[in-house]
């Protein structure tokens, strides 16, 4: 585990210029630095979570086709979230999604964000709720109804898989049965 933590220290440093310590890792993954529950986007903007939030939304550009599509449809959805502060998978795909989210200008108002911890519960049993299993798990509803969902990684990039979702074209998540 401490290994793919420094690897992604290392590679977020490589964003950065600037590559961490050991002991900043560590300190940076300290539990009690941990977001659990509901969060917005300026939440990690923050210190600690800013470190790894900031590049990637700064050096992410979607793809234009993509991004197309997703303003086309996702206005009809509402999003439920799932990610860990701690988790690699979050890291790297949360400050993407933002910053989809902002480029197709997303009514934050249907978007729910919930930030789990190591066993992935989050106060309100919202993860039994929504079958959690990984994260970043990303929850797209309909009327109320899962339409679809992004778990842990894309298939093709995150605006390619998204664009699939809220298209409702074919798109299975790489956990589906």
């Amino acid at each position: 585990m401490i290994h793919k933590i420094l690897l992604l220290f290392l590679s977020v440093s490589l964003f950065s210029g600037e590559a961490p310590s050991e002991k900043e890792i560590l300190k940076e993954n300290n539990p009690a630095k941990m977001l659990l529950g509901e969060f917005t986007q300026a939440d990690l903007e923050q210190p600690p979570y800013s470190s790894w939030f900031v590049p990637g939304y700064k050096n992410y550009t979607p793809k234009k086709e993509a991004l197309n599509t997703i303003k086309k449809h996702i206005g009809e959805y509402e999003i439920i979230m799932f990610m860990g502060t701690w988790c690699g998978d979050s890291r790297y795909t949360v400050p993407k999604f933002f910053k989809l989210l902002d480029q197709v200008d997303f009514n934050r108002e249907n978007l729910t964000n919930i930030a789990v911890n190591y066993s992935k519960k989050a106060p309100g049993e919202l993860e039994e709720k929504y079958n959690i299993k990984r994260v970043p798990t990303i929850i797209f509803l309909k009327d109320g109804k899962e339409v679809n969902r992004f778990v842990e990684y894309s298939l093709e990039s995150l605006e390619e898989d998204i664009a699939k979702i809220v298209s409702e074209k074919a798109y299975t998540n790489p956990y589906a049965q």
